[in-house]
């Protein structure tokens, strides 16, 4: 049975947020602390009934309730500084139930900061364009265009990256002028609705974000199967993003998958140095979880075993364990199911011949960063996404073949290239198939100001607040009869 209440935000539960105000109800889901195990919090279960609500509730106030873009550049602008006050407290709960390193968890705090900011800036520049009607018979006519909300959004947030990730769909969405009904990951909701409260304190008013916890295939199907939300925006794996694909019909999408991230060392790098502290910094950071993530490093033969000996070396300099010490540089992956489910990869990929240089152990979810040499592109570790941290090493002959290799996948988000040659540069950005060409960095690399989105099975539509916006608004077009 649901019941409506006024709940403490900074107790161990939170249910439901419609609204403005947090409903209870008796099915909870436990939320724990991925270092230690130990539980931390319970959240809400909801209901097909309170899903309803919600989107109700986000309807209702699209269509009653109005922000100009001067409140809505408020509300994030205050937000922001919110958020900068709370900092230290946001980053430990990252910490906590993401299993986020400290150092990691201020940088994604601050650049949540940032993304506010960015979204806040935008909600006073949304605009249409002029229409040329030049053609005969048109002297007496003038067209433009503007760009008006699409309305409710559904958005669903992941694990990996659920502070700043969640504000690149919640705070362009307010900015735009639409309304939210937001379902977090079951495994890192306490940070989203911290957001919820922040956006509340600094003035969004009650219905424009609705936040219903819950496992993705019972309340995110709920969310799914409501015919009301005009849009859905989604960060996760392609298996989940065909899925919602496939039942949104006509309806707008915006898809963020997943991507196996390749990332190209040609014998000009001018520096292999810092191509090998990247590499290995980038791909092992988060744990390995992130989309971008370096998996899959190409390196010409005539420095390959001079790159490998680097790598191994910057591989030994990183400290594992506890995520709450500010000196450690990889922590637990989000479950010990996870860390197992990449031991099993690498263990299969020796099996069939590849040769681990470097970890490979595990104990719990702490998977040893892991270096893979000799490997095969049909191998999981090669041709999968291991959101884990594994990196296979590949030597390869001619750029030709490391352009074949890299192209050679179902994803297709970022990839790296380093090289001193401006021709070649120019080269990989017109026949490397990927949403971002990233030249002499990683693929790693993300400008929260940036379109970001991929290709093939990495997605549909971008991301970044401006680029965002123009994906939550519908273009209209207006002409007038002088």
């Amino acid at each position: 049975m649901e019941v409506r209440t006024t709940i403490n935000t900074s107790s161990a539960f939170f249910g439901h947020f419609i609204n403005g105000e947090w409903i209870t109800d008796q099915n909870t889901i436990p939320v724990v602390n991925k270092y230690t195990y130990e539980e931390i919090s319970r959240i809400g279960s909801a209901s097909r009934k309170t899903v309803t609500e919600a989107v109700t509730n986000a309807l209702h106030t699209f269509q009653t309730k109005k922000l100009d873009s001067n409140q809505r550049y408020e509300i994030l602008m205050r937000a922001a500084e919110i958020v900068r006050e709370r900092k230290e407290e946001l980053a430990m709960i990252l910490v906590s139930e993401v299993g986020k390193v400290l150092k990691d968890a201020r940088g994604e705090i601050d650049r949540g900061i940032q993304t506010l900011i960015t979204s806040a800036e935008e909600a006073k520049r949304i605009a249409g364009n002029g229409v040329p009607l030049g053609q005969p018979g048109n002297e007496n006519k003038m067209a433009y265009t503007i760009r008006v909300p699409v309305g409710v959004i559904g958005a669903i947030t992941p694990f990996n990256f659920p502070f700043n990730l969640t504000l690149h769909k919640v705070a362009p969405a307010i900015a735009a002028g639409n309304t939210v009904v937001l379902k977090p990951a079951e495994v890192t909701p306490l940070i989203v609705c911290k957001i919820t409260e922040i956006l509340s304190e600094a003035g969004l008013p009650a219905g424009f974000l609705n936040v219903v916890n819950g496992r993705g295939q019972e309340t995110g199907q709920y969310l799914l199967e409501d015919e009301r939300i005009a849009m859905y925006t989604f960060t996760g794996s392609a298996a989940v993003g065909r899925q919602i694909k496939s039942k949104t019909g006509i309806r707008k999408v915006t898809l963020e998958l997943g991507n196996n991230s390749p990332n190209i060392i040609h014998k000009d790098v001018s520096d292999i140095d810092r191509a090998a502290d990247l590499c290995i910094t980038r791909g092992f950071s988060n744990a390995g979880q992130a989309c971008i993530s370096v998996q899959r490093v190409y390196v010409h033969r005539d420095i390959y075993h001079s790159f490998v000996a680097k790598a191994i070396k910057v591989a030994e300099s990183l400290k594992i364990g506890d995520p709450a010490d500010s000196a450690t540089d990889i922590g637990p992956m989000i479950s010990e199911k996870e860390a197992r489910r990449a031991e099993e990869w690498i263990q299969e990929a020796v099996h069939q011949g590849a040769k681990v240089i470097y970890g490979g152990e595990r104990q719990g979810a702490i998977l040893k960063p892991t270096i893979l040499v000799d490997v095969t592109e049909k191998m999981k570790v090669v041709c999968e996404e291991v959101f884990a941290p594994v990196i296979s090493i590949i030597p390869f002959d001619q750029i030709e073949e490391a352009f074949e290799q890299a192209n050679h996948s179902a994803f297709g988000l970022q990839a790296g290239l380093f090289t001193s040659d401006l021709h070649l540069a120019m080269r990989a950005t017109r026949e490397l198939h990927f949403g971002g060409v990233i030249i002499n960095d990683v693929s790693t690399y993300r400008a929260d100001v940036m379109p970001y989105g991929g290709v093939k099975d990495s997605g549909i539509g971008k991301e970044g607040p401006h680029f965002a916006i123009q994906e939550m608004t519908d273009e209209k077009l207006v002409v007038i009869n002088l």
